[in-house]
């Protein structure tokens, strides 16, 4: 069976490793010139399966209430006359629902811990070498709460993720420290935290390259800087896809892993897809060899940003802009990331400026993505994975070349 899979992101690459390792001749487009080069760059760095408390849930509405009109919120809606954005919201409205928050986690923490028993596996094939390439690191994640009633729904959402097959320990201040001492200087901040040891951290962009060298080793074809432009259909099914210098590439069936690009290139198929794209921001520090700054990898949940060592590089990431389709730097949003980890680690020196970026998370409004087969006949789904593309990519690449090739996937998902 030939397969098409369109987008070389870190989910797109993932999907082709799998379908090879199944048997299938495949062939991954993308307009960039090599893997990992857009949302998949320079995101947070977690394989975190503790963080599946979906945005859509009972306390997001007063949350996003009191963010209003802060250039520097961790949730910022740009006020816009947005079709798609209205939609997206009534439903990210009615996602907010206890009931579903509870079913959405359960979906949520069921991939993730699939995904990362997949990423585990991966390493143990492939090497020692191949977790070096991308700065692995197994010391779990740390959330950290600087807000007694943020901290009291934590442990709550903690023990729902328990009843799910999650681990996330409450912490008492000390607690924290113990586990991440650079925050010391911090304890006046902190009112506990949780502790998730089985978690991981490493740079997404440079295992996206890594695993596509594999995969191209493997027999994958990759064709970098061949934009596609539309799907091709012949008898209503899915035939390939039709390139921007007009030529078509034909294939059994195709896969969707375009990240927030997905919804408006299926829109003109009548096809639409509940993605919107949530920027996000990050910043690179690379760290003095005196630095004070965390190994551990870090969840600041009031402020929606993480931290993650990438060797001797520190990530900085977070925060959910709703700006259509705008890849603008803010800088007010910039320096709030450098802001902040100066506030959790005084001691934290860095070597040149901060590199800044932003990417645009494929955001559904139930956090839940998008997996399995499309309306359209030949046309499979891998999309809308929002913050934890880095973390459901091996799951849902392995998962999703099951249903190709007609087997039950292991992971309790609702695959569509």
């Amino acid at each position: 069976m030939k397969i098409l899979v369109l987008g070389a992101g870190v989910v797109g690459t993932a999907s082709a490793w799998y379908l090879r390792q199944a048997g299938c001749e495949v062939t991954v487009l993308d307009r960039q010139g090599s893997a990992g080069m857009e949302t998949s760059f320079a995101n947070g760095g977690q394989i975190s399966v503790s963080h599946a408390e979906p945005w859509a849930n009972p306390h997001a509405i007063p949350q996003a209430l009191a963010w209003l009109g802060k250039e520097d919120a961790p949730l910022l809606f740009r006020p816009r006359l947005d079709p798609e954005l209205l939609r997206w919201g009534l439903s990210f409205l009615g996602h907010c629902l206890p009931g579903r928050t509870r079913e959405n986690i359960r979906a949520i923490v069921k991939l993730a811990l699939y995904s990362r028993e997949r990423l585990q596996a991966l390493r143990r094939e492939l090497g020692p070498a191949f977790g070096e390439a991308y700065d692995c690191l197994e010391k779990g994640i740390l959330h950290i709460y600087t807000d007694r009633q943020e901290f009291a729904r934590a442990v709550e959402a903690a023990r729902l993720m328990g009843e799910f097959g999650l681990e996330r320990h409450p912490l008492d201040v000390d607690g924290c420290i113990a586990v991440e001492p650079s925050l010391a200087e911090a304890r006046h901040l902190l009112v506990g935290g949780d502790y998730t040891a089985s978690d991981e951290s490493g740079d997404a962009h440079r295992f996206t390259q890594a695993l596509a060298a594999r995969a191209a080793a493997a027999g994958v074809e990759f064709r970098y800087g061949c934009p596609v432009t539309s799907l091709e259909l012949a008898d209503g099914r899915v035939r390939g896809a039709r390139l921007q210098d007009g030529s078509l590439e034909r294939a059994d069936a195709c896969v969707l892993a375009l990240g927030s690009y997905s919804a408006p290139f299926l829109r003109p198929h009548g096809v639409r897809l509940p993605i919107y794209p949530a920027k996000g921001y990050s910043a690179t520090l690379a760290l003095e060899a005196d630095s004070i700054a965390p190994t551990v990898s870090l969840t600041d949940d009031g402020h929606k940003i993480v931290f993650s060592r990438l060797g001797q590089r520190l990530r900085i990431a977070g925060t959910a802009e709703f700006n259509g389709y705008n890849l603008d730097l803010n800088p007010v949003r910039c320096k709030a990331l450098v802001s902040r980890a100066h506030s959790l680690f005084p001691g934290l020196r860095y070597q040149g400026e901060p590199q800044f970026w932003c990417g645009l998370r494929p955001a559904t409004p139930s956090n839940v993505p998008l997996i399995g087969a499309s309306p359209l006949p030949g046309l499979w789904l891998n999309t809308g994975h929002g913050t934890l593309g880095w973390t459901m990519a091996c799951g849902s690449g392995a998962a999703l070349a099951d249903l190709i090739l007609g087997r039950r996937p292991e992971p309790d998902f609702p695959f569509s």
